[in-house]
């Protein structure tokens, strides 16, 4: 399998606090490990700007206008979470515009599959706000730019980060071409993603949350990717997957309160592999989210690139019932599965 990787250096460029939690050592503990990994199969896409155009498929101008602003300031406060520094601004354009590189390198057939190791993250940021360390929606920007320049009408985005992704949710609430299905602890920040959060309009019920409790396990998540993920993607026939792709819901993680391990993202890696496998020539695409110690962001990153490259270093648990201590798991996934299905 070829593996497209978007790295950049103006993404370490992008400077928090000393103390913020998303900070240029996950991005530089990554790409050491990149650098140490077995190449076969990596394919490196040259990352670019996204352009005023591209931002405004999902961003008001005037928000961008004003992200814009912050260049060359040493610290400009978007929010009390997000921080923008003198390089914030290109950086910011450069990962949404790294991943529409990734995009088009997909859809032109030189890469089987990819994975954006950007920074800042996005799946937080609405239209016209900065929120949750995101300054522009990735993966929304890039879900717009799949229908505007590609014609596509049935895009399947799985995020499963540990905090719910309430702008990429916002951005297609109302829209029968994104299918978004997330699994997220609630109640947490940012305190969307209940089970009847379904869509409105032509969008109503191609929104899909599993609001999941404290402490859910590999196998929690794999019960619900195997019991509404994997079917409820397949309905949909998706002719691309995106994934916005949090590692924070990892057990070691110092925001989180889940306990997944490298075992469990290699199980949903395969799982979203398949649905893509089946339905649009295995064309899925990953962006880097949360996560937050360095550690287990780096060993999980890597499981996820191996199993994509084909070389997995497990044997993906079969996503069958939730574990003896994971009853909640099954209930909330019980509860998703009658607010989608009554639709």
């Amino acid at each position: 399998m070829r593996v497209g990787i978007i790295r950049d250096a103006i993404y370490l460029e992008h400077i928090t606090d000393d103390y913020h939690p998303e900070n240029p050592r996950r991005l530089k503990s990554i790409y050491a490990m990149l650098d140490e990994m077995d190449q076969a199969g990596l394919v490196y896409v040259p990352a670019r700007p996204a352009t005023w155009d591209e931002l405004a498929l999902n961003h008001d101008r005037g928000y961008i206008e004003t992200i814009c602003g912050t260049k060359g300031k040493v610290q400009t406060r978007l929010d009390p979470d997000t921080v923008a520094s003198a390089k914030s601004y290109e950086a910011a354009c450069k990962a949404a515009g790294g991943f529409l590189e990734l995009i088009d390198a997909a859809m032109s057939g030189r890469i089987d599959n990819g994975f954006a190791l950007v920074r800042p993250p996005g799946h937080h940021a609405e239209s016209g706000r900065s929120m949750g360390f995101c300054i522009f929606n990735n993966i929304a920007v890039g879900a717009r730019y799949l229908e505007k320049k590609y014609g596509l009408s049935r895009i399947l985005i799985v995020d499963f980060d540990l905090h719910h992704g309430n702008g990429t949710q916002h951005s297609f609430y109302g829209d029968k071409t994104v299918l978004y299905i997330s699994t997220h602890q609630y109640p947490y920040y940012p305190g969307t993603g209940w089970y009847d959060e379904v869509g409105r309009g032509d969008g109503r019920g191609y929104t899909v949350n599993i609001p999941f409790s404290y402490g859910m396990n590999d196998a929690d998540y794999l019960h619900a990717f195997k019991e509404i993920v994997d079917p409820v993607g397949r309905l949909f026939r998706p002719e691309i997957v995106l994934v916005s792709a949090g590692f924070d819901i990892h057990g070691r993680d110092p925001l989180g309160g889940m306990a997944v391990t490298e075992r469990g993202f290699a199980g949903m890696t395969k799982t979203l592999m398949g649905i893509a496998a089946d339905c649009c020539g295995g064309k899925t695409l990953f962006a880097l989210e949360g996560g937050y110690d360095i550690t287990a962001l780096t060993n999980s990153v890597r499981t996820v690139i191996m199993e994509m490259k084909g070389t997995p270093v497990y044997v993906a648990e079969d996503g069958g019932d939730a574990s003896a201590g994971g009853r909640q798991a099954v209930s909330t996934v019980k509860e998703a599965i009658k607010s989608y299905w009554k639709l």
